[in-house]
């Protein structure tokens, strides 16, 4: 969320707490102890490219990886506009991975063991099969392990303040009634607790139940809300071993290795 929206919401404490991070403290702490799992490695984000993971931002891991390719549910997205597949992931200045446009769940045409790191930043809260997902991304990964980077929306510092955070119960249900992307049953809640005044891009209160309407084509419904201990739960699930856990005022950042 941008800081004109914050300052709009008035929440005095998130106005506060947001120029303290922007101005003070803005990158992530313990990223050196980490570096060695994305130094000259292979990657592949699932949605972004991500300002976060950008040299100038909070999280700089692109710039150390050798590449970064991309994967992105449809040619034309809500946040990328108009792309095209192939060597056009522009994640950098100065370079540029491979595109794939396919499902983002179970990213049927990425060669499986062929990458040392995943990210999703501010992806996985739009997906209705979160552990789906999970599972999937985590074979893309080198029979010789590789690493997992979770960013997802701290509900406190959006427009799903209202919302109450999911439970791994939820997930795991979804996972084992192997729910699909067509997905609606939050629908009710996010078009009662859905903050507009802090999504001015969603427009009125019809356009958008229009637009959560027709998510499957747009991919904007937030499904679940995250916190960090959701995050280590799944984590857990999986088996995997957690490196970084922190929380800014906009996101809840895990990196976890299997």
């Amino acid at each position: 969320m941008k800081l004109i929206e914050i300052i709009k919401s008035k929440r005095p404490s998130v106005v506060f707490a947001f120029a303290i991070e922007k101005f003070f403290s803005p990158k992530v702490t313990g990223i050196e102890s980490i570096k060695h799992l994305f130094l000259n490695k292979q990657g592949i984000e699932i949605g972004g490219p991500s300002d976060l993971f950008k040299a100038n931002g909070q999280m700089p891991l692109y710039p150390f990886a050798a590449q970064v390719d991309g994967c992105n549910f449809s040619s034309q997205t809500a946040w990328e506009g108009n792309i095209t597949e192939g060597k056009t992931y522009a994640y950098d200045e100065a370079k540029k991975g491979h595109q794939f446009i396919c499902d983002g769940v179970d990213v049927p045409i990425i060669p499986k063991g062929s990458y040392d790191f995943v990210l999703s930043c501010n992806n996985l809260e739009h997906i209705a099969n979160p552990l789906k997902a999970i599972a999937n991304w985590l074979l893309l990964l080198k029979p010789t392990g590789g690493a997992l980077v979770l960013v997802l929306p701290r509900k406190e510092s959006n427009f799903d303040h209202k919302r109450p955070t999911t439970t791994f119960k939820h997930l795991l249900e979804d996972y084992q009634n192997n729910t699909g992307e067509d997905d609606l049953t939050v629908l009710e809640e996010v078009l009662k607790l859905h903050d507009l005044r802090l999504d001015p891009r969603a427009g009125t209160k019809q356009q958008f139940k229009e637009r959560s309407e027709n998510n499957f084509n747009n991919r904007c419904l937030h499904h679940h809300i995250f916190d960090v201990a959701l995050l280590v739960e799944i984590c857990q699930y999986f088996k995997l071993k957690i490196v970084l856990q922190q929380s800014k005022v906009g996101n809840h950042i895990v990196v976890a290795t299997s």
